[in-house]
């Protein structure tokens, strides 16, 4: 039997997605009021109650050490908001470093909780607070729900060959805001003093919420399936839709908007934009007759989309076609930025 030494270890990140189905496999879903349950793809479980559905998710901010509480709020959000449901309620574990921690420290923390909560019209009503050993930075757990009528609950499952893929805004939204702040030092002098403090306001502009495109969305048209690709990038985000759908999907490189901020603040560190967190950038699914109407909806609220994928049958794969080749993709081991962030 190998010893602890020679087994090997996960890197830091996301659990790779065949380990991660291995798990979920085991797992049983006895209560038949769970319709939407733990699958690789799928962010968040929905629990029916008559003719409404419970909608739960939960999710930690690891990554980032600047403005915490506003990541914790919209990630979770935004697990919600993409199965069509609105967040309402929210409860936070905040978990606290033994050598660091100052009462700055928690109540901005706190503060940056309590408002973007109220700006997106949830209430956070409990939690979990504790200062723990073997901490070297604060780690904020979000456990967000929401509420939808059943007939309206979009589940990633209902993605149908022929459907073209939407993505709003652009790729590695919240990626490029957390390398401009968490690498501000190593970036001077490297990226333009303007066009990193752009790449530091990511975080507002364009802004790492998805919820007021969903609600566009969902309005105009009945979307098979939506997706906020955070972990793994937009090519993250695309093999996890298909995971969970049974699909392939075809990406054309091409039509893949990348903020030339976003460029910059990677280069440096040879990280490509396409497998950054990307938080902020939605991915909707719908009938190719629906996606004009989509578009035009998300543009009258400013939120800028295009198509850049499609879907075709599992036995094609996930494929992406850049300069006229065509080449498999698969989800990535762990994100881009996390072995960034280990050095």
């Amino acid at each position: 039997m190998p010893s602890d030494n020679q087994v090997p270890r996960i890197k830091p990140g996301k659990l790779p997605a065949a380990k991660l189905r291995r798990l979920l496999t085991g797992l049983r879903r006895e209560d038949p009021r769970v319709i939407i349950g733990p699958q690789v793809g799928e962010d968040a479980s929905a629990i029916a109650f008559a003719d409404r559905c419970l909608v739960v998710t939960t999710d930690p901010v690891t990554f980032a050490t600047d403005r915490i509480g506003w990541y914790t709020v919209h990630v979770n959000a935004n697990d919600v908001a993409v199965m069509g449901a609105t967040p309402r309620w929210l409860s936070v574990v905040l978990l606290l470093p033994e050598h660091d921690t100052t009462e700055t420290l928690i109540d901005g923390i706190m503060r940056d909780v309590h408002d973007t909560a109220q700006s997106l019209g949830i209430t956070v009503c409990g939690g979990h607070t504790e200062i723990t050993t073997g901490l070297d930075r604060p780690i904020v757990v979000g456990q967000m729900l929401g509420e939808v009528a059943r007939d309206r609950l979009v589940a990633k499952t209902g993605l149908e060959v022929g459907d073209q893929i939407i993505l709003t805004q652009g790729v590695a939204i919240e990626g490029t805001a957390l390398l401009a702040r968490e690498k501000r030092d190593a970036l001077r002098g490297q990226v333009a003093d303007d066009v990193l403090a752009r790449a530091e306001r990511f975080l507002f502009d364009p802004g790492i919420s998805v919820v007021a495109a969903v609600r566009a969305a969902i309005e105009v048209s009945s979307v098979h399936a939506m997706h906020d690709p955070t972990e793994g990038g937009l090519i993250g985000g695309l093999c996890e839709l298909a995971a969970a759908s049974s699909t392939g999907l075809h990406l054309r490189f091409d039509q893949v908007p990348i903020f030339p901020e976003t460029a910059a603040v990677c280069r440096p560190f040879k990280v490509d934009p396409m497998r950054l967190i990307a938080s902020g950038a939605l991915l909707i699914g719908a009938p190719e007759n629906d996606t004009d109407r989509i578009i035009a909806a998300l543009g009258l609220q400013n939120i800028p989309a295009v198509v850049i994928a499609e879907v075709r049958p599992a036995a094609a794969g996930v494929t992406i076609e850049a300069n006229g080749v065509t080449l498999p993709l698969q989800t990535p081991d762990r994100d881009a930025i996390a072995s960034v962030l280990e050095h």
